[in-house]
């Protein structure tokens, strides 16, 4: 029965993710900047999909923090200073079909604190 449970739950995500995906997109002067988060970590990356190119990322895995706010706020802090290292300023949140809170909520709110504008 648990693994039905959680089969569905991520059909329902890989559906919003899919719609979601289909109505952003990035470019390199706003690019989309999409997040991941396994039980254990939290990831995000810019990506110009004009070129396919990842413009700039961090790994909650290599800096050591758990997939909770704490570690999404650090994830946060070092990504948004990879970004403005580029010169990006606006940015596109693609929450890839997770939905708006928690973890996720608290990533952007850090970001916004540190000057990126979403």
């Amino acid at each position: 029965m648990r693994k039905k449970l959680l089969m569905k739950k991520n059909a329902l995500r890989i559906k919003r993710k899919r719609r979601v995906r289909g109505k952003i997109s990035g470019t390199a002067e706003m690019p989309r900047v999409t997040v991941f988060k396994s039980n254990r970590h939290f990831y995000a990356q810019a990506i110009d999909d004009t070129k396919s190119v990842t413009l700039a990322h961090a790994d909650g895995a290599k800096l050591g923090v758990r997939a909770n706010k704490e570690g999404a706020v650090e994830v946060a802090k070092v990504f948004s200073e990879a970004l403005k290292a580029k010169g990006i300023e606006k940015v596109v949140l693609d929450r890839n079909g997770y939905k708006y809170h928690g973890v996720v909520a608290s990533f952007a709110d850090t970001l916004r604190e540190n000057g990126i504008k979403l």
